[in-house]
């Protein structure tokens, strides 16, 4: 029986850089503030509302990374497939919508009541608020970054490599998984939903199309409706101190 060569291993570099790089920046500003002279309890309530630039950092890090390892491998992953690519891409988009809708609509309210009722290790509701604590530097990271970066690690260049290796199932739980990873920093309950709904949708996609353009439309058109409803509850936030 023919061997299979198992996958390189600057996928695995690659894929578990993201959570440690967040680890690494989250560490990192904390001592920043503290050599600032910031106490303790001041630098635990600092740091979350820096987690927009933390996420810029680590996006353009773990960018800088992908080309370097993965760069011969990034024309293929980019290259137009065909005429069928603006079909998949509008698909790709619509999914995305309709995930961001039933995020906006119920999900992320249910995500809040799993922490209040099961516990988790970050402050129940909490994500939101950091996020939109720097509304311009969010959608740098959010909207700018995230789609194109994430898509081509963890659907472009992992999941073929991956699922050669392991097969179609295997491959998509595992980059699932590692794409869950990467948003540990919100906590047990988030990483759950965007690994087996986001990260399940987007890798679905991939395999229905055959390319990373699907995930990629999706993706970015969640994050645009994402980083629409955390600038409109970042809005109204400050109208309310204002009016407060």
């Amino acid at each position: 029986m023919q061997s299979i060569d198992p996958p390189p291993s600057g996928v695995w570099l690659l894929l578990f850089a993201g959570p440690l790089l967040f680890l690494l920046g989250i560490v990192a500003a904390s001592v920043l503030l503290g050599a600032r002279g910031m106490a303790p309890a001041a630098i635990a309530e600092r740091v979350p509302l820096l987690m927009p630039q933390i996420l810029l950092g680590v996006l353009s890090v773990l960018g800088l990374l992908l080309m370097l390892v993965a760069g011969a491998d990034l024309p293929g992953i980019w290259a137009w497939p065909g005429a069928h690519t603006v079909k998949h891409a509008l698909v790709g988009a619509g999914a995305g919508a309709l995930l961001a809708l039933a995020y906006v609509g119920w999900l992320g309210d249910a995500i809040v009541r799993w922490q209040q009722r099961f516990g988790d290790y970050v402050p129940p509701g909490s994500v939101l608020p950091t996020l939109s604590g720097s509304i311009g530097v969010f959608f740098l990271a959010n909207v700018l970054l995230a789609p194109l970066v994430e898509e081509t690690l963890y659907r472009g260049y992992a999941l073929p490599l991956l699922s050669d290796r392991f097969g179609m199932a295997a491959g998509i739980a595992l980059s699932s998984v590692c794409f869950g990873l990467l948003h540990w920093a919100g906590g047990i309950w988030y990483v759950l939903v965007t690994a087996i709904i986001a990260g399940g949708l987007f890798a679905a996609l991939h395999a229905w199309s055959g390319s990373v353009w699907a995930p990629y439309a999706a993706h970015l058109m969640l994050n645009v409706i994402e980083f629409h409803h955390a600038w409109r509850s970042s809005a109204t936030a400050m109208n309310g101190g204002a009016g407060g």
